[in-house]
């Protein structure tokens, strides 16, 4: 089953911060969510820095079992260039950035975290928690020195045990899980994740579309008085032979889209090329499963065997033919799908297979949209077929594949991307990223522009977010300083 994400993508800055330093990215294979900290231009610059390397994993979202290495490698050399900037810009050391990520490998998702920003799934009526948060607070509980409800109003909620800061030993968490069709998956900073409940999210992502829940989580977070800058990425999983066909188009929002990295995403990001679906979207594997089959069937066989295939094959013809022929036929002729004919994209009446030498389906109405006109990947789905319900949600389809090809032949106009198009907006709150910076003085970001160097009680380096509330006394674990 070739499935792929439609999603959404929201960010805004808060009700407190003067810049939007998470940097979040949505495409038909990846989603990234990255909390920037570090100043007032380090932040935005380090979240925006890892959208702009891992981006480019999304033309190769269906890849092969490397696939888990290949989103390790990306975020590596982001750390590396985070590393590299810093020791350029000195006002920027100390810099760093939270990274959740997921990643389609054919029917798989790998997951890499490293920070508090969290994946969540929804599935089956539960919400599942996907990432365990590096912070201070999650080692209390881990601990079971405080529990859950306790860490929602620590004093030191804010503080994080790892991040990606250019160091060596900031490697991330990677791990894989099956993809099921329906699944819906959430990627939030802790802007979301810090001021509504668990439990909040789980209605929320029960209901409407992935825009709708983005838009609600968002409203929530803001209306529970968040002072952070909050971003969420609601993504669904679709089959792409089934339903309406999902926008191949990226969304990048916060940080990263008014950054020099994200314009450049967005110019470059394979997403936006949508090439090769046999190998993107799984049909491959499919393609092996069927020459598996039949090299089964084609294996050597006895003289004898062979005649009693053909006995059997005939005595099964002739049931078919005495008994329910013509109602198998009748009932193939109730179907639609929308395939592809004298080089436009056609409704057809009937099923996608034929019967030996009878034809199963009939073209009844060749519309005026030129496959070739078509993204790639939605070129390659014409071609192989999509199934409808009935006519009208067959029409509903072409007309969805006529403002594809509309927006593809403006975008080849304009000498740009076929598919590349445009970003869903921030919300009106979002500020734009300014160019004054903060400098650090230790190596250890920090969201508020001011760094410092903790060691908490389990020698874990940590990074101190600022904290929420509007206290200046915060108390600090035993033997830390600000």
């Amino acid at each position: 089953m070739p499935i792929a994400f439609r999603y959404a993508a929201r960010s805004d800055v808060g009700l407190v911060r003067s810049e939007n330093q998470d940097s979040g990215y949505a495409g038909p294979h990846l989603l990234v969510v990255a909390d920037g900290m570090g100043g007032h231009a380090g932040g935005d610059i380090a979240s925006s820095t890892v959208i702009g390397h891992l981006v480019q994993l999304d033309d190769d979202a269906s890849g092969g079992g490397d696939s888990a290495d290949e989103l390790a490698a990306a975020i590596s050399r982001a750390n590396r260039d985070l590393q590299r900037i810093a020791a350029e810009r000195g006002e920027l050391t100390g810099m760093g950035t939270t990274v959740t990520a997921l990643l389609r490998s054919r029917n798989k998702l790998l997951v890499a975290h490293i920070g508090d920003s969290r994946a969540y799934l929804w599935r089956g009526g539960q919400l599942a928690r996907m990432t365990t948060d590096h912070s201070f607070v999650q080692t209390l509980i881990d601990q079971g020195r405080i529990t859950p409800e306790q860490a929602s109003t620590h004093p030191q909620r804010s503080l994080v045990t790892r991040v990606l800061t250019g160091a060596p030993r900031d490697v991330p968490d990677v791990g894989a899980r099956e993809a099921l069709r329906d699944d819906r998956y959430l990627l939030c900073s802790d802007g979301l994740s810090g001021f509504v409940a668990d439990e909040t999210i789980g209605e929320i992502l029960a209901t409407g579309t992935p825009d709708e829940a983005a838009d609600t989580l968002v409203e929530l977070a803001l209306r529970a008085g968040a002072p952070d800058n909050v971003t969420v990425i609601v993504a669904d999983v679709v089959d792409l032979t089934r339903g309406h066909l999902p926008s191949v188009s990226p969304q990048i929002v916060g940080a990263a889209r008014l950054s020099p990295a994200g314009s450049r995403a967005l110019r470059q990001t394979p997403a936006a090329k949508a090439a090769e679906l046999s190998r993107k979207l799984g049909l491959d594997e499919e393609r092996e499963a069927v020459e598996r089959l039949t090299l089964a069937e084609e294996k050597p066989s006895t003289r004898r065997g062979r005649f009693v295939k053909l006995l059997g094959a005939i005595a099964a013809l002739a049931v078919v033919i005495a008994g329910g022929a013509y109602a198998a036929y009748a009932w193939t002729q109730q179907q639609f799908f929308v395939g592809e004919s004298q080089g436009k994209v056609t409704v057809f009446q009937g099923v996608k297979d034929d019967l030996g030498p009878v034809r199963l389906s009939t073209a009844v109405a060749v519309s005026d949209v030129a496959v070739a006109d078509l993204p790639e990947t939605y070129r390659v789905i014409v071609q192989n077929g999509v199934t409808a319900n009935d006519r009208a949600d067959a029409d509903a389809r072409v007309a969805e594949l006529r403002d594809q090809a509309q927006a593809c032949v403006a975008a080849r106009a304009r000498n740009t991307t076929c598919g590349a198009g445009p970003v869903t907006a921030q919300s009106s709150t979002t500020s734009s990223t300014t160019s004054a910076t903060a400098t650090a003085t230790s190596s250890t970001p920090s969201k508020s522009g001011s760094s410092s160097s903790t060691a908490s009680s389990t020698s874990t380096t940590s990074t101190t977010r600022p904290p929420r509330s509007s206290s200046t006394s915060t108390p600090t674990p035993s033997g830390t300083s600000r």
